[in-house]
């Protein structure tokens, strides 16, 4: 795991705690901004999205606590 990766799964989960919620189109366009493109990609619906290796270390920096709201594309405490 590398560690700028790791620094935007923090900054997402400093970002999360501090509004309670995350949407993925703000923080695609944070990360572009201030980590990089490589922490982006394009998924199979054509949408920007964030690397699966940034999402897994969120995950475990988590814990469990956060929620991805499909349909709202954004993560939430519950």
């Amino acid at each position: 795991m590398s560690r700028a990766a790791t620094e935007v799964a923090e900054w997402m989960l400093a970002e999360l705690k501090n509004a309670g919620i995350l949407h993925q189109d703000k923080a695609v366009d944070y990360i572009i901004e201030h980590f990089g493109e490589s922490f982006i990609y394009t998924n199979e619906n054509g949408n920007r999205s964030i690397d699966k290796e940034v999402k897994k270390i969120f995950k475990k920096l988590h814990g469990g606590r956060a929620a991805w709201e499909r349909d709202g594309f954004f993560w939430g405490w519950h």
